[in-house]
């Protein structure tokens, strides 16, 4: 990466995207695309936040190039924006994206080329709509209020750790990063203020020493503001210094996403919910014949995230396969078959599924 590559002229993209758009080679298990375009705002001297389990984190400089570093598993090719909107202005990619999506980074110029990278989708492609993932630590009020007056459609924040224990450990001072809780609260409470209901979320990573307990609060808290949460298996990042952290256990993530999925889409409520004494759900506060319903159907274990065209809760964010591997799928990047569905009962009964092998 040289000097000159830097937002807002230049942007990383997410491996699916970059297939998607033909930037570089490849194919994904099961799915032609990502339906929304992940882009990441990127500077040679990078991020300057440590969360611990981040591939773009900061201790991490002495070891990679920033353009090289992997994030949520994958690499993140650089390319001039405006070709990446050209790409898209082409003709086939455009009906394939339901949504565009900037992530910002702790970097003191994110705020701007943000709002600029905004402005010039909006006058481009007035079509396709236009989340931010935004980074709070920089930002004010009014800063979400020049987002919405440009055209961001959806605002979201990476809250990721569900406990200010967990936040402090993992994204604040003990790992001398600048974030902080209290902070990421407020900017998801303007966010809910300046956006509106169903307009705004939050990201959770599973998987970071909570209980399903602790983060289905916090679902719920973000349900009872108007948003939602998108929810994110943890996966122990190379590089990071959560790299030896086990991955997230398969029965809580599909019982977590199980939960989520009644409490955002099926008129669950956590309070109704049932948790054993290490915080398992045990009871998920809606009739059985429910819940087997909802199972079957498939829908909560397929990525969560800001939604597109198909369904209010079928997400456009299908991010493939960004928090584990095509032969064991944490989050479904498409429809689930039946197949699929009975390996996912098994899961949540902590049942050993054979490793899948094409």
């Amino acid at each position: 990466m040289t000097p000159a590559m830097r937002s807002p002229e230049y942007v990383q993209m997410s491996t699916a995207a970059a297939i998607t758009l033909g930037v570089v080679p490849g194919r994904m298990y099961r799915t032609d695309c990502t339906h929304c375009l992940n882009l990441l705002l990127t500077y040679p001297e990078g991020c300057r936040a440590n969360c611990a389990y981040c591939g773009l984190a900061r201790h991490r400089e002495e070891t990679r190039d920033y353009v090289d570093r992997n994030f949520i598993r994958v690499d993140w090719p650089a390319l001039r924006y405006r070709e990446v909107m050209a790409r898209v202005q082409a003709g086939g990619d455009k009906g394939r994206f339901q949504r565009m999506c900037i992530s910002m980074i702790s970097h003191p110029d994110s705020n701007r080329d943000t709002l600029a990278l905004l402005e010039l989708w909006v006058a481009a492609l007035p079509d396709i709509p236009v989340s931010i993932l935004s980074n709070p630590t920089t930002m004010e009020r009014d800063d979400l209020v020049r987002l919405k007056q440009a055209g961001a459609d959806i605002f979201t924040v990476a809250l990721d750790a569900v406990t200010p224990e967990i936040f402090e450990r993992t994204r604040g001072k003990a790992v001398d990063s600048p974030h902080r809780w209290e902070k990421y609260w407020q900017a998801i409470g303007w966010a809910a203020e300046i956006f509106g209901p169903e307009k705004f979320g939050a990201h959770l990573i599973c998987g970071m020493g909570e209980t399903e307990r602790e983060l289905l609060e916090v679902v719920q808290r973000i349900n009872g503001m108007g948003g939602h949460s998108h929810l994110f298996a943890f996966f122990p990042e190379k590089g990071s210094l959560m790299e030896d952290w086990p991955a997230c256990g398969k029965a809580q993530w599909r019982r977590v996403q199980l939960a989520r999925y009644i409490i955002d889409y099926a008129g669950g409520n956590f309070r109704y919910m049932e948790f054993d004494a290490s915080g398992r759900v045990v009871d998920f506060g809606i009739a059985e014949s429910e819940v087997e319903q909802i199972i079957n159907a498939g829908t909560p274990f397929r990525t969560s995230g800001c939604p597109g065209n198909e369904s209010a809760d079928v997400s456009a964010c299908n991010r493939p396969y960004g928090d584990s591997n095509p032969t064991d799928i944490l989050s479904y990047p498409f429809k689930l078959n039946p197949e699929d569905i009975e390996i996912v009962q098994l899961q949540m009964k902590g049942e050993r599924v054979k490793p899948f092998q094409e």
